[in-house]
């Protein structure tokens, strides 16, 4: 194993074992929320009408404007493998108990949305359409722009960004270094994207020291 992928893995595995004993995830830990969330991806697809870039840029500024002091002031673009799925994506937010971020592709793509057990994950569409399904849907479940799409903790399901592309901004909240090993899996195991890798571990543990700082778990 490298050097740099050996870091990421005890990085991703101290922050889960820190996050467990100190019990985050609870109500008093939050800044964020879904119905929140909703409200600035409504908001920016308005703005946006239609047009991609306008709306991401409509809803960097809108959250800032909602939550001052808790999105990252130059969040950079990196992708993201995870369950299947390539996109790319801005790390938002990161602390031990809440990640933000807008995540999409221009061009589609499909995969695993994760199962975890101790977080909840809001999944509001900002440009484009999600398609997802249980285990036994027949029936594909659609989500549009200004839809939410919460994957309760526990459950799992497959999901699509058809060929015309999607973009959204995601909001998990509970026990979030618990998602790591699936966030990882991917790039330690498939794409052996190294640079991806370095980049989302500096993105992620940047944002958590410094929310940390702040009182923030």
């Amino acid at each position: 194993m490298r050097r740099g992928t050996r870091g990421a893995v005890l990085a991703a595995a101290a922050a889960a074992v820190a996050a467990l004993l100190l019990g985050v995830g609870h109500e008093r830990h939050f800044v964020f929320d879904a119905p929140g969330m909703q409200e600035v991806a409504r908001a920016a697809v308005a703005e946006g009408a239609g047009d991609a870039a306008k709306t991401v840029g409509a809803t960097l500024r809108l959250m800032r404007a909602r939550y001052p002091g808790w999105v990252e002031d130059e969040p950079r673009w990196m992708f993201n493998n995870a369950g299947g799925a390539m996109g790319a994506m801005l790390v938002l937010h990161c602390s031990l108990s809440e990640y933000v971020i807008i995540f999409g592709t221009p061009i589609g793509t499909e995969g695993h949305t994760g199962r975890f057990a101790i977080t909840d994950d809001y999944f509001t569409i900002l440009h484009g359409e999600q398609w997802a399904y249980e285990a036994g849907g027949l029936e594909k479940e659609i989500y549009r722009p200004g839809d939410q799409h919460h994957l309760p903790r526990g459950v799992a399901k497959g999901y699509k960004m058809p060929d015309g592309g999607c973009w959204a901004l995601e909001y998990a909240r509970g026990n979030i270094p618990a998602m790591l090993p699936f966030g990882f899996a991917d790039g330690l195991s498939s794409t052996l994207d190294l640079p991806t890798i370095v980049a989302t571990v500096k993105a992620s543990a940047v944002s958590m020291f410094r929310n940390t700082l702040k009182g923030k778990i």
